[in-house]
């Protein structure tokens, strides 16, 4: 699936329009139309806009593999896990 059709069906799961998207974000229903169709690529700023409206992980939108399913909480507590271990090393 294509970064268009991720972002087409997030919108659509949240009963949002395009030009509700369009507003949101801002930009022209037009140009956002583009996106999801996969004729214009959104700016760093666009994605980071549908992905907080559409509350999506941009690892996912952009296929980075088996990141994509890596949350903030996961990463969160790996980097609590880390600092812990370095805290109280394990005795041989």
């Amino acid at each position: 699936m294509n970064i268009g059709e991720k972002i087409r069906n997030a919108r659509e799961d949240m009963n949002l329009s395009q030009r509700d998207m369009a507003t949101l974000i801002p930009m022209n229903q037009s140009n956002y139309s583009k996106i999801e169709r996969d004729v214009q690529e959104p700016s760093m700023e666009q994605l980071r806009r549908i992905c907080q409206i559409l509350n999506l992980d941009p690892r996912y939108l952009l296929n980075l593999g088996e990141y994509a399913s890596i949350t903030e909480q996961d990463m969160s507590l790996l980097k609590d896990i880390k600092a812990f271990i370095k805290q109280h090393p394990i005795q041989n």
